[in-house]
């Protein structure tokens, strides 16, 4: 039975998660405790989703030690086309460069999309000029020309006060990182560098939320847990054929496509090697079967089922490789066609 909980319970576990999964002294599959052993790594994104489903798979097979860590989606796909890990969290799909890594060093994958997020953009409580802002207001913020130049709030737009802006986000390493820079700066790591990154959010929490000129943005679930220090700005994605105007980071919103091109697939890789060892195969299962109800608890949006049957087929299948390597359909196409 699925306990209830909260994205900050889970959040509580994450230094234990981080210093656990960190410790990667003995083989992937050895324990000192005589456990068998899981090892995942990646996204802080997805940390919650995953460390739910951990902790519940940890109550039904207490001789399997399922650790945790947190070093960031780049991070944990290094440690995974190394071949130190089982598992990947992942906060965008593996890169061309991490698949060819992978080859060099004979490890194969299963690519596993297990839920939607949708990235925050998020202003201080005491900010009461920003309702909204458009992907364009957005890249003029963010984008590498802005260093230097964007300083104040009213060099984002006419009637904004001449308040300094105080900018925080994810760390290179992160795939949130990696996704926002793309789709707002239209080139992946392109930003600005004068900016306090973190791998952690919930450092960029504390920094908007004690700044009246702060700006950040990270994954729904960690505003969801942190919406009364925080306020969260509609986003305007400029298309007006589609009449949706400036969106808020809802569930409606991303099932909908509203809230674009904010919203993503949540991604677990797999190592095709691990996967013949009885608690990793027991482990990625109990994931699928569990991941809908768990990832709405913890404050993300689910898969819809038809979309979850096409990933737990995928995985029975145990279809290699990465539904993403072609940038063309990954734009053009839906999870659900890109998997069919």
């Amino acid at each position: 039975m699925i306990k209830n909980r909260t994205l900050g319970n889970v959040l509580l576990m994450l230094c234990a998660g981080v210093y656990i999964g960190g410790t990667m002294l003995l083989p992937a599959h050895a324990s000192p405790g005589g456990k068998t052993r899981v090892v995942i790594d990646g996204s802080s994104t997805v940390f919650p989703i995953t460390e739910a489903v951990a902790e519940e798979f940890r109550s039904v097979r207490r001789d399997v030690s399922v650790t945790v860590g947190v070093s960031g989606t780049g991070g944990g796909f290094k440690k995974f086309v190394a071949g130190e890990v089982d598992i990947v969290d992942a906060s965008r799909p593996i890169k061309p460069s991490e698949i060819a890594k992978a080859l060099e060093n004979n490890i194969s994958f299963i690519e596993i999309p297990v839920a939607y997020d949708a990235l925050s953009v998020v202003v201080n409580k005491d900010n009461t000029w920003v309702k909204n802002l458009s992907i364009g207001e957005l890249k003029k913020i963010w984008e590498p020309e802005a260093q230097g130049r964007v300083k104040m709030w009213s060099d984002v737009r006419a009637g904004f006060p001449d308040t300094p802006i105080s900018l925080f986000g994810p760390g290179t390493d992160s795939g949130t990182f990696d996704y926002f820079t793309e789709v707002i700066n239209g080139k992946e790591d392109a930003s600005r560098g004068d900016y306090t990154s973190s791998e952690d959010d919930n450092v960029i929490v504390t920094g908007v939320a004690g700044d009246k000129g702060g700006l950040g943005y990270f994954g729904l679930a960690f505003y969801e847990a942190n919406n009364a220090r925080l306020r969260v700005v509609s986003i305007d994605d400029g298309d007006p054929s589609n009449g949706n105007g400036p969106q808020e980071p809802t569930t409606e919103n991303v099932e909908s496509g509203a809230y674009a091109p904010l919203s993503r697939p949540l991604f677990i890789y797999v190592k095709s090697e691990s996967l013949k060892r009885p608690e990793v195969a027991e482990f990625v299962s109990f994931y699928l079967d569990n991941v809908r109800e768990l990832s709405a608890e913890v404050g993300y949006v689910p898969l819809s089922p038809t979309i979850s049957a096409l990933v737990q087929q995928r995985l029975q299948r145990k279809t290699v490789g990465s539904l993403f390597t072609n940038k063309v359909a990954k734009e053009k196409q839906s999870l659900e066609a890109l998997l069919r």
